[in-house]
């Protein structure tokens, strides 16, 4: 145990600092993540100060008629280090709103963390070189100078259910 005592002189008057968001939109492919994050940034900057970092295939591209915002499309292999040079990019364009749509790729997309954990063998060792890349990954959005909105997606379960005597599908997101 640490037998330092505090120092009563280390207390000082808060003083306010520009912070600058983390934000995390979590939904089902469809529920509006998209969207939602573009309007969200939209309410911190100017149209033109927010980028979209893409790995969906375009659908950053479908709201365009919002307002002149930029897009990034990234591809497989979804690797961290992909994703943090991409943040760093658009620090060096002059950006100040970045959405990346969608994170859940370098966990599980072609080229992730999880991929790239099983071809080091998937053993619980193997960790040991799969978590300090997302460390990195973690810290690339917290030491941006960026407001950050991440998207990522939930699994959706679904069940057969009756329902007035005919069968149906129920969809709710898993937790």
């Amino acid at each position: 145990m640490n037998n330092q005592s505090i120092n009563p002189h280390q207390w000082r008057k808060a003083q306010k600092q520009k912070a600058k968001l983390r934000i995390g939109l979590a939904g089902t492919s469809g529920s509006g993540k998209t969207y939602s994050a573009l309007l969200l940034a939209s309410g911190l900057t100017s149209w033109d100060k927010i980028g979209v970092i893409d790995t969906e295939n375009g659908s950053a591209d479908l709201y365009e008629n919002l307002g002149a915002y930029k897009v990034l499309p990234i591809e497989a292999p979804f690797t961290p280090e992909k994703y943090i040079d991409a943040l760093k990019s658009a620090e060096s364009i002059g950006l100040e709103v970045v959405i990346i749509d969608s994170v859940t790729h370098v966990w599980k997309g072609e080229g992730g963390l999880l991929e790239f954990n099983t071809k080091l063998g998937g053993k619980f060792q193997d960790w040991a070189k799969t978590t300090p890349r997302y460390q990195a990954f973690l810290q690339g959005i917290l030491q941006s100078k960026l407001h950050v909105i991440t998207t990522v997606r939930k699994k959706t379960a679904y069940a057969m259910v009756q329902e007035n005597g005919k069968s149906k599908v129920d969809l709710h997101p898993i937790n």
